[in-house]
C-alpha cells in the first residue's frame, strides 16, 4: 500500500478487519554536540541532525479526527516537533512495550518499521 498522507493512513487503518491502535513518537531534530562544521552547516540548511524522541502516545484510529487535530493536541505539550512517527498493532494488546521500543529505535536510527510524517501531515522519506 503507498500511503500519500496521514489522513490516508488514518482512513485505512479504520478499514482494517480487526481493530487497529497507531502508536506516535512525535520527535524534533538537534545537532549532536560532535557535529563537523560540513554537519552544522546541512543542519542550518534543513538536513541532517539527530532525531530526538519527544513525546509518544497510543490512540485507537476512531479517537483521531485528523492529522491537523492529533498536531494541534501535540502542540498542547509546547515541544515542537518536526517528525511524528507511527506504527499500528492489534487493538487490545498493551501498547506500552511497543511505545518504549519505538522510542529507543527513533534514538537509534532504525527507522525502517515506522512511517515518518512532517508536521503538515506529508510522508517524509528519510535517508
Amino acid at each position: 500500500m503507498n500511503i500519500s498522507s496521514f489522513d490516508e493512513l488514518l482512513a485505512a487503518a479504520r478499514q482494517q478487519p480487526e481493530p487497529q491502535r497507531l502508536l506516535f513518537v512525535f520527535a524534533s531534530a538537534e545537532l549532536p554536540e560532535d557535529s563537523t562544521p560540513e554537519q552544522a552547516a546541512k543542519f542550518e540548511a534543513g538536513q541532517g541532525g539527530a532525531l530526538v524522541p519527544l513525546m509518544c502516545v497510543d490512540k485507537t484510529p476512531e479517537e483521531i479526527v485528523s492529522f491537523t487535530a492529533l498536531a494541534e493536541e501535540a502542540q498542547q505539550f509546547g515541544q515542537p516537533w518536526a517528525l511524528v512517527f507511527v506504527a499500528g498493532m492489534a487493538d487490545g494488546q498493551d501498547a506500552e512495550a511497543p511505545l518504549q521500543r519505538m522510542v529507543e529505535d527513533v534514538k537509534r536510527g532504525a527507522l525502517g518499521n515506522y512511517l515518518p510524517f512532517d508536521t503538515q501531515g506529508v510522508p517524509v522519506r528519510l535517508g
